[in-house]
């Protein structure tokens, strides 16, 4: 049986425990066996291929991902226990006083952690994948409450581990704190290989584990480490834009997630984690697809309606087009992106209101919040 790692012995809150140290990547003796991945690897890659070519659907690749961040980072969070929403969302960003803040914050959070990470990537001027970058991320997504005693952007001094209420009765111990710089810098190497042996996907899914594995940070880890899975895809060139939600997979099968990231350690089943990841891509890729076609089947039926209405003016189109990155707002938040006034603002809503596109959700006067409503339905029922 192939070994992942060694244990040492730490002590920690007065406990001897036996800490799990992982071996470098990739793995060896034996090595992964190609035939166990090689068809699994296609049908993801062509998957992506696929994922990224009805991205032509749409007219706007931002429309795209406004939802497909979002989706990301919400579905990332609930895997953690965050009970927010999608719409939970989409009434933040129009300016809603929510009663679950503190969980919508961790989920905005993560989409300033994944919009620093990508615009760090897309610039020549930006950190590359790497440690420090990581850390960076961190910092905005422990930002708060929450994660202000967590040590945000910054690799753990004390030992951590997952599972159980003292670290004798831990389900797994990770490395101790002064291995984890060169556990990562092994990492990195592995990510900057310039001659890889292996296939991206299959990389990408060998570096996840890895990180899981050395959880560098007092929290946050899990979430950090599948932003990784979404740079990584975009960085080697197998999405052109993070248009794949793959924690929806993950949560999806949750427990089995969390089984094949154990039987690594503990069996050295590799194969078994990546033959689950491949799968996992290619599901979350076609998911994806199916939800692009929707998507550009209602903005396509619903532009041809409002084309076909009298007295649409230039206005209104140019709303039109906004909904997609704002499905639910305040007339006034329409004012201010459109730049024009309140009454030709008013004037707008009401046509698209009157069309059936749009809901009015207060019933109130003033202060009113309206919602793209078939598209928030789309996003919030699609996979």
């Amino acid at each position: 049986m192939r070994t992942a790692g060694t244990y040492v012995t730490t002590t920690t809150l007065g406990e001897a425990v036996q800490a799990f140290v992982p071996h470098p990547l990739p793995p060896a003796d034996p090595p992964l066996a190609a035939e166990g991945y090689a068809a699994a690897s296609r049908r993801a890659e062509m998957a992506l291929a696929r994922l990224g070519g009805v991205a032509g659907l749409v007219p706007s690749v931002d429309w795209l991902l406004y939802s497909a961040i979002r989706k990301e980072a919400l579905l990332t969070s609930q895997i953690e226990g965050t009970q927010a929403t999608l719409t939970d969302l989409f009434d933040d960003e129009a300016g809603q006083v929510l009663a679950n803040t503190a969980d919508v914050e961790e989920v905005t959070n993560y989409l300033r952690a994944f919009r620093l990470v990508r615009d760090n990537l897309r610039s020549e001027a930006g950190l590359p994948i790497s440690v420090r970058l990581l850390c960076d991320a961190h910092r905005l997504l422990l930002d708060g409450a929450r994660g202000a005693g967590k040590q945000p952007g910054e690799l753990r001094r004390s030992q951590n581990w997952i599972g159980g209420a003292r670290p004798g009765r831990a389900a797994f111990v990770p490395p101790p704190p002064d291995q984890v710089p060169g556990l990562l810098a092994d990492l990195e190497r592995f990510i900057h290989d310039p001659e890889p042996a292996l296939p991206p996907l299959v990389r990408v899914a060998l570096v996840h584990v890895q990180f899981e594995t050395i959880h560098p940070f007092l929290d946050g880890n899990g979430r950090i480490g599948r932003l990784l899975i979404a740079a990584l895809l975009e960085q080697w060139g197998l999405l052109p834009e993070p248009l794949v939600y793959l924690s929806g997979y993950l949560k999806q099968h949750q427990a089995e997630y969390y089984r094949r990231l154990s039987a690594v350690r503990t069996e050295g089943d590799w194969e078994g984690w990546v033959g689950f990841f491949l799968d996992g891509v290619e599901t979350a890729a076609t998911d994806a697809e199916r939800g692009i076609v929707a998507m550009a089947s209602l903005i396509n039926a619903d532009r041809k309606h409002l084309l076909a209405a009298p007295r649409v003016g230039a206005v209104a189109l140019r709303l039109f087009e906004l909904l997609p990155l704002m499905p639910r707002f305040t007339i006034e938040q329409v004012r201010q992106k459109l730049d024009t006034t309140f009454p030709t603002a008013t004037a707008a809503v009401k046509l698209l209101h009157d069309l059936g596109m749009l809901s009015e959700l207060t019933g109130q006067k003033k202060n009113r919040l309206f919602s793209y409503a078939a598209y928030v339905e789309l996003l919030a029922g699609s996979p």
